[in-house]
């Protein structure tokens, strides 16, 4: 299968999955869920942040510190405030003769750092506050099963700075399954704000860090797709009110976001089942015995203050690059077809091509095509074939992936070489990119295998 949605689009079964708890646009939604807060502060003088270590240490408060009463995060249910969210399969997944109810049998694998959808909260079991830095570790809960603590842990440490709070958040996962799942969609992380925050802004286009006008993400929401997704190339989006101010959210890693609003704009709290949504988004194969961790920043103030921060603080990179025995991880690639040899990738990805139509698909990133004109692969092909392709998406959505193609030779012989592929002939390739593909071998089969060591864009 030859089409867009391998690399970049996600169904709407996923879309669904992202709300995680959230009532999909409906004004009555889920059942409230309420039990006694116990809450862990830190507060800088500027903002100030709370965790709740009655609901697995996931933030259920924000707010500026001399204006205490206006916290941003809502708690409708045990599905939103801003917490941690992991997806995996198998879909459907079920624990002995615990089913998920019809509704989330789509989700599969979920653990959530709040608690579950029957109203059972994740349990911390570590914990520290030194007034500097706030750290939580907890047992999350399965959302869509009923009291089904999850093989694994989270992890969070948070630090302020001025007007944002900065979170590292982990997961360490510990599950019998051995099976090497299929990438999914990640929440990094999922955030929940309340109803005055209905403005939700970002910038789309192609020349970011440049103050270039921003967008106003509008759709209409249905029951099948709650929210919406888009390339943010800032790497951030904001939920704001009617005087563009709210809250940003800044994931240096992440281009794709979803977000949106459901309900009713206008008054509300966090009690409330009106709520704004954002996710920074990536795909990511989750091993059973994985230990991935990911950094996001939560900026209070206007929505011009949002994006200043953002500039002051980004790294910016005229182009990507990855090379995996540095990172000692994936770095975000993922698979169609194909495995790897699993966690901890050592100093490549060591890629069985038996599937029928193996497929090796980069994480989102931007970069412009005139700054990228070619592409490095350094690789050994153990494939039968003497030929590859590889596929680059346009941040133009419009652009069919099928017409972004281009192949080059290669030695099946199993040593490493550097392929250097000049994308700059081909004529689509032209302005803002956000994606790679590549295609090992047209058909796969028993026997055939790559190693990748790094994958390089520039001149």
């Amino acid at each position: 299968m030859k089409d867009r949605v391998n690399i970049i689009a996600m169904s709407l079964a996923t879309l669904v999955a992202l709300a995680t708890g959230v009532a999909v646009c409906c004004a009555d939604g889920p059942p409230h869920r309420t039990h006694e807060p116990k809450m862990s502060y830190l507060d800088n003088g500027e903002i100030r942040i709370g965790v709740d270590l009655n609901l697995g240490g996931a933030i259920t408060y924000l707010a500026p510190s001399k204006q205490p009463d206006n916290n941003l995060v809502n708690s409708f249910d045990y599905g939103r405030q801003i917490q941690m969210s992991y997806y995996s399969g198998p879909v459907p997944y079920a624990v002995g003769d615990k089913q998920p109810a019809p509704n989330w049998r789509h989700i599969g694998w979920n653990p959530i750092q709040s608690g579950d959808d029957h109203g059972h909260r994740s349990r911390v079991i570590d914990q520290r506050n030194d007034g500097r830095e706030l750290y939580v570790k907890c047992v999350p809960m399965h959302w869509p099963l009923d009291n089904v603590p999850a093989q694994c842990t989270f992890e969070t440490w948070i630090t302020l700075n001025g007007p944002a709070a900065h979170i590292l958040s982990r997961i360490n996962n510990a599950r019998v399954d051995t099976t090497q799942y299929e990438a999914r969609g990640q929440e990094l992380p999922a955030v929940y704000v309340n109803a005055p925050y209905h403005r939700l802004m970002s910038y789309t286009g192609d020349k970011p860090f440049t103050n270039d006008a921003l967008s106003r993400m509008t759709y209409t929401p249905t029951a099948q797709r709650p929210w919406t997704m888009w390339f943010a190339t800032e790497n951030w989006a904001a939920q704001v009110d009617d005087h563009d101010w709210g809250l940003g959210v800044w994931n240096a890693d992440c281009v794709r976001f979803g977000g949106g609003f459901s309900g009713r704009p206008g008054p509300g709290g966090p009690s409330d089942v009106n709520t704004g949504y954002i996710a920074p988004h990536r795909r990511e194969i989750l091993d059973h015995n994985i230990i991935q961790e990911y950094r996001y920043a939560l900026i209070l103030g206007k929505l011009d203050a949002i994006r200043g921060w953002v500039y002051e603080h980004a790294e910016r990179k005229a182009t990507p690059a990855w090379t995996f025995g540095e990172a000692h991880t994936r770095m975000g690639w993922t698979y169609h077809d194909a495995t790897d040899a699993g966690w901890p990738i050592v100093d490549r990805l060591s890629v069985n091509l038996s599937g029928d139509d193996p497929q090796v698909i980069s994480p989102h990133a931007f970069w412009r095509a005139e700054d990228a004109p070619k592409l490095t692969i350094d690789a050994a092909f153990n494939n039968g074939e003497a030929t590859a392709v590889v596929y680059f998406d346009a941040l133009d959505e419009s652009v069919p992936l099928g017409e972004c193609v281009v192949s080059f030779e290669i030695k099946p012989d199993g040593v490493r070489r550097r392929y250097v592929v000049d994308l700059s002939k081909h004529p689509r390739y032209r302005g803002g990119m956000v994606g790679l593909r590549i295609d090992p071998v047209s058909r796969g089969g028993e026997g055939r295998h790559v190693d990748i060591y790094a994958v390089t864009l520039g001149q």
